[in-house]
């Protein structure tokens, strides 16, 4: 299937989901999130933050747990056309964008390039870690500019069942998927 009619495919999907549905899921992603991964002190995670008026995976628990293990976060800002990293901590203030997307203040990128994992957005991924976002194609410009050892993380509600057929050269896959009852690894 083509991305087009994925996305809306999974974007109707997760609109059926009640708050009380996406707690409750994103809850047991970050469990089997801890448990495949365990991630621990002073590692580095970049990792958004939910938009609600999509029905996104609930990050802020993610958040929470690393923020109580000293696990250093960073988060995603749109400046222009580019997705930059800031770092982010208890006391950092958050204000909505244009879009709706919570973002912090500040617009000095992190320039941090060695995450130990990045946990990414998406409405679909497929059996190969390719993933359908929201086709602006930001995360694959960032995982360009990123070091290759960096665990690229799909974090969603749903698993695959069919193939995206229409790829682009500049997609990049993911090397996890972590839904609610299982994780699939793209690592060969």
């Amino acid at each position: 299937m083509n991305k087009a009619a994925l996305r809306k495919k999974y974007l109707e999907k997760r609109k059926s989901l009640s708050q009380n549905q996406i707690d409750c899921l994103s809850k047991k992603i970050l469990e089997n999130f801890i448990l495949q991964f365990n991630p621990i002190e002073n590692q580095k995670v970049h990792i958004f933050l939910p938009i609600k008026k999509f029905n996104e995976v609930n990050t802020l628990f993610f958040i929470d747990y690393f923020f109580s293990k000293k696990i250093q976060v960073y988060v995603p800002k749109m400046v222009e056309d580019n997705l930059i990293a800031i770092k982010l901590n208890q006391n950092t203030i958050l204000e909505k964008n244009s879009w709706g997307i919570l973002e912090p203040l500040g617009d000095e990128d992190s320039k941090i390039s060695d995450y130990d994992f990045v946990i990414t957005p998406l409405l679909y991924c497929d059996r190969r870690g390719n993933r359908v976002g929201y086709g602006k194609g930001f995360y694959d410009n960032f995982f360009a500019q990123i070091a290759s050892s960096c665990k690229r993380v799909g974090v969603g509600f749903f698993s695959p069942d069919e193939n995206i057929t229409d790829l682009y050269c500049t997609d990049v896959s993911l090397n996890f998927l972590v839904l609610p009852d299982e994780v699939l690894s793209f690592e060969f």
